[in-house]
């Protein structure tokens, strides 16, 4: 059901090519005219597909990398100069990025390409389809994209310009982050009536109320940073308003890690919105939009164990300040990470054969060329073996198996590619629970009959951790981290609880200005009524 799903969006993309420049501001142009298309409700129905394909862009490799690898939860070593790349992921780790980044640029194109795609869909839906229910539901979810959109921009770049008309093409100046909070929830507000309340196969991967509750909850949790203001008791509501639906419940111990696979999709009872890939379909963007986590994640050793059809490039891995918090006993999520000797599922160690130089690079014995077999061996450290200034770890066995690594995406063995077919969710029930926890605890008034400690210890015992017997802030942050581990929400969370600034890895940057990201010089230069935001 996924993949027809999938598959049904996708076609949209023969029907014409669209694109958008660096800038908010630039024309997103196609072959969907009003002249042309659309006339039928199947018309209708593919001309809103180009925005849940511009959504699918970067959102499992850039921006995952964007919000990733700029906390203390991964890191993107280079290996021998592999993965160097012009410092781009050292940057990313160290605080120093640029207004010329190439991460952060990307991520600026891919979010204005969702935005003016909406622009453009509503604009031919809103002009050409009949008016009734249908019409009015579809372009509440088109908005509901764009939202989404713009709220993943307000929160990684600040002060943004706001366009919603399609052919508006003069420059727009970046408006403050305050402004563009009360847009992004007007927005959602205005949309919510006309939201579908089904949760089934029929608006899986589609905006629904949930969905708009559960963006709420999060900009009204995080409403203190955005605009000064805590909106605790919203965010309460909001998510009671997902509680008390009754249409979500956490996924048991022994169905976990199930919500992660490649088969993974509507039946998932915890999904309030998710992103679904599908890895056979093609797509005429101007990005990604495919699911390479086990290309990144897994040690290039361990391809047997996993069935893989390529080598992995098992770049990116964890931190101890990170793994730390894995400390529960009987705890499921333990069970989503590679760590120490590897075996295969009987039991056996996986053994890889190189040579003395090959397992250790720095092996200075008379036999470099000697034969060595090993079992592959995840070791918790990462050391810059090779190269402090180049960020590398070095090229042999030892440094490819450094750094424990998040396996949460596991490895589809049935994809012919570097592609997966797991969906990635933005928002799970687990999240609702977390965030009212968290409220409440930051001085919100607890309703339905909650505590902060029960909805905490909720999840926790759910996931067979041990409950706890009182509850702090830092308890809420751990909790939080050993929940949504690479599913992108850590740099958001970071910045709440105030621990962007600090020391991780080889991390010693405290620069309070980089809590949100250059707005990228090319950008600037399609508009130059765009102003840079502060420390650049």
């Amino acid at each position: 059901m996924k993949r027809s799903y999938i598959k049904s969006i996708c076609s949209v993309m023969a029907l014409g090519t669209l694109f958008a420049c660096h800038d908010l501001d630039v024309p997103v142009t196609s072959e969907l005219t009003p002249e042309v298309f659309p006339t039928t409700d199947a018309q209708f129905v593919s001309a809103a597909g180009p925005a849940y394909v511009a959504l699918r862009g970067n959102i499992s490799v850039e921006y995952f990398h964007l919000q990733t690898l700029t906390t203390d939860e991964a890191i993107f070593p280079a290996k021998g100069g592999n993965w160097y790349n012009g410092a781009e992921f050292k940057d990313l780790h160290y605080h120093t990025w640029t207004k010329d980044h190439s991460t952060v640029n990307g991520n600026w194109v891919w979010l204005s390409t969702i935005i003016g795609t909406v622009n453009q869909s509503l604009s031919i839906l809103g002009n050409n389809m009949p008016e009734g229910a249908s019409k009015k539901q579809m372009l509440a979810e088109l908005r509901m994209v764009r939202a989404l959109a713009y709220f993943w921009m307000m929160d990684s770049f600040g002060n943004i310009p706001i366009i919603t008309e399609y052919g508006d093409y003069s420059p727009h100046p970046n408006v403050p982050r305050a402004e563009v909070f009360t847009f992004v929830e007007g927005e959602i507000k205005a949309a919510l009536p006309d939201l579908s309340e089904t949760v089934d196969v029929s608006t899986y991967g589609r905006p629904t109320k949930y969905l708009a509750h559960a963006l709420l909850a999060k900009m009204y949790l995080n409403a203190e940073i955005y605009t000064g203001t805590n909106r605790n008791n919203d965010c309460i509501a909001a998510c009671d308003a997902i509680i008390s639906s009754g249409k979500f419940a956490l996924e048991p111990s022994a169905s976990y890690l199930q919500m992660f696979y490649p088969n993974n999709g509507p039946q998932m009872k915890e999904f309030i919105f998710a992103v679904a890939f599908d890895a056979t379909a093609t797509n005429s963007f101007p990005f990604r939009a495919t699911n390479l986590h086990s290309r990144y994640d897994i040690p290039r050793g361990l391809v047997a164990k996993y069935k893989m059809p390529f080598t992995p490039d098992a770049a990116v891995s964890t931190l101890p300040e990170f793994y730390k918090h894995f400390n529960n006993a009987g705890d499921i999520r333990n069970k989503e990470w590679l760590t120490g000797p590897q075996y295969f599922a009987d039991g056996s160690p996986v053994m890889v054969t190189t040579t003395k130089k090959g397992y250790d690079q720095f092996y200075a014995g008379s036999d470099p060329s000697a034969p060595l077999t090993y079992q592959v061996n995840i070791t918790p450290e990462v050391k810059l073996r090779q190269d402090v200034a180049s960020f590398d770890v070095g090229n042999d066995e030892l440094a490819w198996n450094m750094g424990y690594r998040n396996i949460k995406f596991y490895p589809d063995a049935s994809s012919l590619n570097r592609n997966q077919n797991n969906d990635v969710p933005i928002f799970r029930y687990a999240d609702a629970l977390l965030m009212k926890a968290e409220a409440i605890q930051r001085g919100g008034s607890p309703t339905l009959g909650a505590t902060a400690l029960g909805l905490v210890n909720t999840v926790r015992t759910t996931r067979g951790a041990a409950a706890l017997t009182g509850l702090t802030l830092e308890n809420v942050y751990e909790e939080r981290i050993r929940e949504f581990a690479s599913e992108m929400w850590h740099r958001n969370d970071m910045i709440r609880y105030g621990k962007y600034e600090g020391k991780w890895g080889f991390k010693t940057d405290s620069d309070i200005n980089k809590r949100i990201f250059p707005i990228p010089n090319s950008a600037m230069l399609l508009n130059p009524a765009l102003v840079q935001n502060p420390g650049y």
